[in-house]
Parts: structure tokens; C-alpha cells; sequence
């Protein structure tokens, strides 16, 4: 079977911790990046200037921004008036499906990211989901990753004529969020170019009551390491 450009990769970029650790094994296996970020109209829309901060961190080859307006879905408190659950414990937070799910977005994420990936000759798609210190999203489980995985390969050009078998890579899917920190400073990841808060106040200031902030927070300290972002809270 042919590939194209073997160390070509299309990483979903937001931004984030996981994304933005993500985007450092890419580099660290010698792939050439190509950062997507989406613009979904989500709550926390600070987050696509801090992947643009993170894609020039890592000297992406090319970073592109794709709005895909889910607001008008809703369904979620990211994309709607729903409120942000604050201040959950840990158990509430890591059993059942929490009202911010956006639903099914990372199925629209990663078909925007196999779009591009078979207009550059790319075969491999990065992706930061995690299945340890997560909110139960049922879209980053690794069944789900192979789901797509197979599909990319029967739903594409390439795909079908051989051309490339395309992959999606999920190195952190089974690593706590203290490990994917220490892995990141292992790699020379810059956090305080990161943004994790769903619902942050209009300077871009974590609330520091979300569960992606509670996680957050939970990752550095158990890491060891002092978080260098600012919370309200």
C-alpha cells in the first residue's frame, strides 16, 4: 500500500492540556504539524487564541481555524444558556454524562480534521482524548477512536483506492491528567499558554469551578507542579 508523507499529521488543536501535549509527541515523533482548530461557538471561545499561541509555540507548518456554528444546535451548556455545572466532587464528575457534552462533536471534529488530512497527502490524525481523568464523554473511548478509525478508511478517496490508510492517534487515552503534565514538561510544553475553563469570565480568566478546571487543578497537583494559569476562584 502507498502513503503519502508518512511524518505528515493533521492535530486537533484547542488549546487545551490535552491537545497542546498532543501536539508535542506529534512534534516529538518527527511529524510535520498541521494544527485544526474548530470555532464551534462554544462558551469558551478564549480557547482558539490560545491554540493559535500554542501552534506558533511548536512552529506548526500551517494552523486553520474552522467555524462550525453548533450554537445553533445547543443541546449543551458549551454551546447554549445551559448552565456550567460548578464545584462537583471528584465521584459526580467521573460518573455519567455531564451537560457538557457537546453532542457529537468530536464526530464533527475529526471528520473536518480526515477532510484536510486527504487534501494534504497526511495519514495520521492526532487526537487528545482521554479516557482516565475525564468528564465521561463517550466520544473519546478507544472504541470509538477505532470506530472512526475504520470508517475514515471506508468513507475516503484514498482510503478506498489504497492510497493511504489513514490512523488516529491517541497517545494520552489512558494517562492520567498528572501524567500527561509530566509528559508535556518532559517535552518542553509551555502550560500557561493553555486554557481549560468552560466557563470563563470576558478576560479569558478561569473560573476555577468547572470540572475542567477542577481537573486541572487536581492534574497539577498531583503532578508536583504549580499551575501557571490564573483562576478567579
Amino acid at each position: 500500500m502507498k502513503s503519502f508523507q508518512m511524518n505528515r499529521a493533521v492535530v486537533l488543536l484547542s488549546g487545551g492540556i490535552d491537545s497542546t501535549t498532543t501536539m508535542a509527541i506529534a512534534k516529538s515523533e518527527g511529524c510535520e504539524l498541521y494544527a485544526l482548530t474548530i470555532d464551534y461557538g462554544q462558551r469558551h471561545v478564549h480557547e482558539i487564541e490560545k491554540a493559535r499561541l500554542v501552534s506558533k509555540f511548536f512552529n506548526a507548518k500551517k494552523q486553520i481555524v474552522v467555524s462550525v456554528n453548533l450554537r445553533e444546535i445547543g443541546g449543551s451548556a458549551l454551546t447554549s444558556s445551559i448552565e456550567v455545572p460548578a464545584n462537583r466532587t471528584q465521584e459526580e464528575i467521573s460518573h455519567g454524562i455531564p451537560v457538557t457534552y457537546v453532542p457529537a462533536r468530536n464526530t464533527i471534529f475529526l471528520a473536518i480534521a480526515l477532510s484536510w488530512a486527504e487534501v494534504i497527502d497526511a495519514d495520521t490524525i492526532f487526537f487528545g482524548a482521554n479516557v482516565v481523568d475525564y468528564s465521561g464523554y463517550p466520544d473519546c473511548r478507544p472504541e470509538y477512536i477505532r470506530a472512526f478509525e475504520s470508517m475514515a478508511n471506508l468513507g475516503t478517496r484514498k482510503g478506498v483506492e489504497g492510497l493511504t490508510e489513514f490512523s488516529v492517534k491517541t497517545p494520552l487515552i489512558n494517562m492520567t491528567k498528572a501524567e500527561i503534565i509530566l509528559k508535556g514538561i518532559e517535552l518542553g510544553v509551555d502550560y500557561s499558554l493553555t486554557h481549560s475553563c468552560y466557563d470563563p469570565g470576558e478576560a479569558g480568566i478561569a473560573c476555577g469551578r468547572c470540572d475542567s478546571c477542577l481537573i486541572r487543578k487536581k492534574g497539577f497537583i498531583e503532578a508536583g507542579i504549580t499551575d501557571p494559569v490564573r483562576y478567579a476562584l
